[in-house]
């Protein structure tokens, strides 16, 4: 029997950060990962691809501006070309996330998969059993299949097998609007494939400021046809069509199209190796139940990224990651805070998130206020006409940022800033000061944070003041 004192399972994100970490530490570490490869699902089937294809598909949709210029431009996206992108792409990060570069940190890597004999002993299937000292369940999530009428006789794509795809598909139907269907959608819509989005819910990125939603929809719908507050009652297969059945206001209606996808949420990999068995509790969709330290109810076993349910993404994974280091292999009982936890949605434009939306500051009652600036007020967005988007700015009464939001070309880069500021107890103003170089697409926050000295200095009683004092003494 091998003895360790992190044993990890699952060798993506979370679980590659846990066991670089404790290996530098010095601590003896396995990492356990059920397929044939490091990476985990962001790496083949998530993150990676699908921004390798997103870029992909804004290249090819970037050629028809080029009439503009006078070029004659024609023809249909090939997909084997836009399939060797994204696989070089994976090939390139794979190799910083190769077997040999953990086993020369000092981790044992084992591929194949196991359960739990008790709350110390791992046992492979290959008859090899590790005893660990610790615990760290990283194994993921898979996308859900929904139980609707006919799924199991119907070709459907998910994030999965998208890739695999041998041609740009005429017409394709995503049921589910997340970010994943709606990333994938609009990429797929610039390629040249008419897109059609089939949701339950009302409305689209409901999680979203309310400003920001409504900009990005109405974005969104040059791209993407949105079937919205219906539910899909059955599904079935003719040949190559593929047709959802739903119904719409009491109404039955369908719609066809050759190729379906499926992006109605995730499920964590927290089943089929004996977490329940020895007494881990999982809550009613299957996820780690963690305290603040991401502790399970076995204080020895942690769950981090889409095991524990918190944030379904791969820096939340990473973050955690961090933690677990110092609190399973140094004791320091530090504690997890998503306060100034971001994300961004890749769509273009792209989507930008931290803390809270405007609706979320008015339910507390609480007094705030809230900063603005549309990126055409932006020289930079104007230069490169791209001024479709606002930055959102939410501070509490004392001007401490409490959310920040923007839409626009590229957001999620150049809003770091916010999140910085956020995590440092910066106020509003301490963006205004700063020094954005000229042009800057970051200067959007600037726009938006100078309005707080414009509240400051140039209204109420501080003018009149300023005023007689340049009478009197200027």
């Amino acid at each position: 029997m091998k003895r360790y004192d992190v044993v990890i399972l699952g060798g993506g994100a979370g679980g590659l950060t846990v066991a670089s970490g404790a290996a530098s530490l010095g601590a003896k570490v396995a990492l356990i990962e059920k397929s044939d490869r490091l990476g985990g699902d962001c790496l083949h089937f998530g993150c990676v691809p699908s921004k390798a294809l997103i870029e992909a598909a804004n290249e090819i949709n970037y050629s028809s501006v080029l009439s503009q210029y006078g070029f004659d431009v024609s023809g249909r996206a090939t997909f084997s070309h836009v399939k060797e992108r994204v696989k070089a792409a994976i090939s390139t990060i794979q190799h910083h996330d190769s077997e040999d570069r953990f086993e020369k940190m000092g981790v044992d890597v084992f591929f194949g998969v196991g359960e739990f004999v008790d709350e110390h002993h791992y046992l492979l299937k290959d008859g090899q059993s590790l005893y660990g000292k610790r615990f760290v369940i990283a194994t993921g999530s898979r996308p859900i299949v929904p139980p609707i009428k006919g799924i199991d006789n119907v070709q459907f794509e998910t994030n999965e097998t998208i890739f695999d795809l041998e041609d740009v598909p005429s017409k394709m139907i995503f049921i589910g609007g997340g970010p994943i269907g709606l990333e994938l959608a609009q990429a797929f819509s610039r390629m040249g494939t008419e897109t059609v989005v089939v949701d339950r819910s009302d409305d689209i990125l409901s999680k979203e400021d309310g400003e920001i939603q409504q900009l990005a929809t109405e974005f969104l719908q040059k791209d993407i046809d949105f079937i919205l507050g219906v539910d899909v009652k059955e599904v079935k297969q003719e040949g190559a069509t593929k047709t959802v059945i739903y119904e719409e206001q009491g109404v039955t209606k369908e719609i066809s199209g050759d190729a379906l996808f499926l992006g109605v949420g995730r499920a964590p990999n927290t089943d089929g190796f004996g977490l329940e068995e020895i007494g881990v509790k999982l809550d009613k969709r299957g996820h780690i139940q963690v305290n603040d330290k991401l502790q399970s109810s076995h204080s020895h076993i942690y769950g981090i990224g889409d095991t524990n349910g918190q944030f379904p993404f791969t820096h939340a994974a990473g973050m955690e990651g961090k933690l677990v280091v110092q609190n399973a292999v140094l004791g320091l009982g530090r504690k997890v805070s998503y306060k100034t936890f971001p994300w961004t949605t890749y769509t273009t434009p792209e989507i930008f998130h931290v803390g809270m939306t405007e609706e979320e500051a008015k339910d507390t009652g609480k007094e705030y206020h809230v900063y603005k600036s549309g990126l055409d007020d932006v020289d930079r967005f104007v230069a490169e006409h791209k001024t479709t988007g606002m930055v959102k700015i939410i501070s509490d009464k004392k001007g401490y940022i409490i959310g920040a939001h923007a839409i626009g070309e590229g957001a999620g880069d150049w809003m770091q800033t916010v999140i910085f500021a956020m995590e440092q107890k910066k106020k509003v103003g301490d963006l205004s000061q700063m020094v954005y170089p000229y042009p800057n697409h970051a200067a959007a926050i600037q726009r938006a944070a100078d309005q707080y000295w414009r509240e400051k200095l140039f209204n109420g009683i501080v003018p009149k003041l300023t005023k007689k004092y340049i009478q009197w003494f200027r």
